[in-house]
């Protein structure tokens, strides 16, 4: 009887625990980053729908088993996207691999196979599989085509929910006229903001209409006129925000040449506290360029040497506009610095610096592409070349401006210039576009995701400390487990020993 009441007891357990656990949904989430926690601007969107959201996530059945996890997590985030927002995110998996109009049904909503490798009896083959999603609100669609491993996967979900949730998208002004690169020239960071926002030419003749609460001035090459101050100002004394990545410095590949860059731009930060030197920062740490070298007769060679004045950045400040950021390579950058009274009505708090091996070369210059760098090349550290400047410029209305030391970090070029931008360098701008105008949170999201910390960038004495820690940890865990269950057995058997133990 005793034994029937028992089981019937932990029968009835399991049976509460599995019906709690469909409706309650929590994971303990250990690491550094939160990387399994959702964030509060997830929250914020899913709490707030205005019609339920269907997810058709398209993933293979049988993945390799590191992709068969990723899967997993994908389940599990939308479990408790379903939770969050009380079930008006529905989602269900097909596998489009079973089935020939699934296949064709997923393809043709943008859904596009991948190949993977995958080990089988010492054998290494490719196999097509598919890891996508489609997000639906009413008659709208949105397409997630690959849900990548590893990557910032809350920010595209809820991206994605974002996008179809928003009824009229901000404006954001690109401020043209004075030389700067068109939206065709900065078509990654267009194709990210424009999810959001309403990211529209701008010019400054007259005052800027009251829809901009942000506004973008990008590597102006012109000289601006004093008018077009005035308007910025105004723009300032109404509250606005400016994000600016300007050039006060410029290099010619053509000629080897380094010179100052003047448009007006640097005089009227500087009335405002901010000066941008015009010199050229250096780093050890630095982007390459392709060089060609003679070989005889026919023949040139083609060869990587690094370029000091391209330096990439990794020191980033601990501030909602640069966190999560891990590598942005600047193109012929500046320093800045902030004379102003730190007292006063504005404060400028630097976001990204140089690494602790930098320095400066004054123009104008000639570039030795085959110079042979050395320490002494490097006296400087933690050069700041980009930072955010807030307080009240005119009047008592309080606005906000990101400046960066370079204005090329996020254009594309044009024609057969064009070229493909490392993920940090769109995050760098659309992050600071998305903290001027005061979103959601999704900021924290983009950049959320695996970390990358290579091996070969940490020193010596560390890398054999995580071998022999990698080497030692797991069999000391064990000795120290049967130390003590030794003791305790011990422990055990002399208690038994005693004359009073029965």
């Amino acid at each position: 009887m005793k034994n029937t009441t028992t089981i019937l007891l932990i029968t009835a357990i399991i049976i509460v625990v599995n019906v709690l656990s469909n409706r309650i949904f929590h994971r303990f989430d250990l690491t550094e980053n939160g990387e399994y926690t959702m964030s509060k601007a997830t929250k914020n969107i899913l709490r707030n729908l205005n019609e339920p959201v269907t997810v058709t996530a398209y993933f293979t059945e049988d993945l390799p088993p590191q992709y068969a996890k990723h899967k997993r997590d994908v389940q599990d985030m939308l479990m408790e996207y379903n939770s969050i927002s009380g079930g008006d995110v529905a989602y269900e998996f097909v596998d489009p691999l079973t089935d020939e109009a699934k296949e064709q049904e997923a393809v043709q909503n943008g859904i596009q196979p991948v190949l993977v490798n995958m080990r089988e009896r010492d054998q290494v083959k490719q196999q097509r599989v598919y890891m996508g999603a489609v997000l639906q609100m009413g008659d709208e669609k949105d397409v997630i085509p690959f849900i990548e491993p590893g990557a910032a996967m809350e920010y595209s979900l809820s991206r994605s929910v974002k996008k179809l949730a928003v009824l009229d998208k901000p404006s954001v002004g690109l401020v043209q006229g004075h030389g700067e690169p068109s939206l065709q020239e900065m078509v990654q960071v267009y194709q990210e903001l424009s999810i959001l926002y309403s990211l529209q030419p701008l010019q400054l003749d007259e005052n800027i209409p009251p829809q901009y609460k942000t506004i973008a001035i990008v590597a102006p090459k012109d000289s601006i006129p004093i008018n077009h101050f005035a308007v910025l100002d105004e723009f300032l004394g109404r509250g606005g925000n400016i994000f600016i990545a300007n050039n006060a410095v410029e290099g010619d590949f053509s000629t080897a040449q380094g010179m100052a860059l003047t448009t007006g731009l640097e005089g009227w930060l500087r009335d405002k506290g901010l000066v941008i030197e015009n010199s050229f920062v250096t780093d050890s740490q630095c982007g390459s360029i392709t060089v060609s070298r003679g070989g005889g007769g026919f023949f040139n060679m083609r060869q990587q040497v690094q370029f000091p004045y391209l330096p990439t950045i990794t020191n980033f400040a601990d501030h909602p506009l640069s966190k999560g950021l891990e590598r942005v390579t600047l193109q012929f950058a500046s320093p800045m610095s902030f004379t102003g009274d730190t007292s006063g009505d504005k404060q400028f708090t630097p976001i990204a610096y140089s690494s602790k091996k930098s320095g400066t070369a004054n123009v104008p210059l000639q570039f030795d592409v085959m110079k042979q760098w050395t320490d002494r090349d490097f006296p400087l550290q933690s050069l700041v070349v980009g930072g955010v400047l807030e307080g009240k410029f005119i009047g008592d209305a309080l606005a906000k401006i990101v400046v960066i030391g370079d204005g090329d970090f996020a254009t594309n070029g044009s024609g057969q210039q064009q070229q493909r931008l490392q993920p940090d360098n769109v995050n760098l701008m659309v992050n600071s576009i998305d903290w001027l105008s005061d979103d959601t949170g999704l900021i924290d999201l983009r950049t959320k995701g695996v970390t990358s910390r290579p091996i070969e960038q940490l020193e010596d004495g560390q890398k054999t400390m995580y071998k022999y820690l990698n080497f030692l940890l797991p069999v000391g865990l064990v000795i120290l487990y049967g130390f003590i269950r030794a003791q305790r057995r011990r422990a055990r058997r002399m208690k038994r020993m005693q004359e009073s133990y029965a």
